[in-house]
């Protein structure tokens, strides 16, 4: 029989294992999104596809530095993937904003506006996109 405190500590060790198995499980489910995603463009590709080649260049039409430039860019497309619950856009624009200097609470405020123009079921797009953050070591500025 156990003591009361060696339950205890049994208890946390559980609670931290099973923390750290989801925290595996968001990973592979991150890496298993890029994998689909890279795979898509390579068949894609390879089919010699007219309408993807079409989407390909206005994709980079559209996120050239312009009057916006890519950052602002990749932050609207954040919100945007936000409201429309597209997990591979949400990874994609947030690692794309991130490469261009976003800072967490640039990206923050991005998901917050998708939040708002998508309501409440927007929100469970927006734990998915900071669970993307949290791949990348983004964290909040403290003080």
């Amino acid at each position: 029989m156990r003591s009361p405190s060696a339950s205890r500590r049994l208890e946390r060790r559980i609670g931290s294992i099973q923390s750290q198995l989801g925290s595996l499980r968001e990973m592979n489910k991150l890496e298993e999104i890029t994998a689909r995603r890279k795979r898509a463009h390579a068949r894609l590709v390879g089919l010699g596809s007219k309408v993807y080649e079409g989407f390909l260049a206005m994709e980079k039409a559209a996120f050239c530095d312009g009057a916006l430039p890519k950052k602002q860019k990749e932050l609207i497309a954040v919100g945007i993937s936000v409201v429309k619950d597209c997990e591979s856009c949400m990874q994609w624009h947030i690692e794309q904003a991130a490469s261009c200097g976003a800072t967490y609470e640039e990206l923050l405020e991005a998901i917050e506006v998708g939040i708002e123009m998508g309501g409440g079921p927007a929100t469970v797009s927006a734990r998915f996109a900071l669970e993307v953050m949290e791949s990348l070591g983004m964290k909040p500025r403290q003080g």
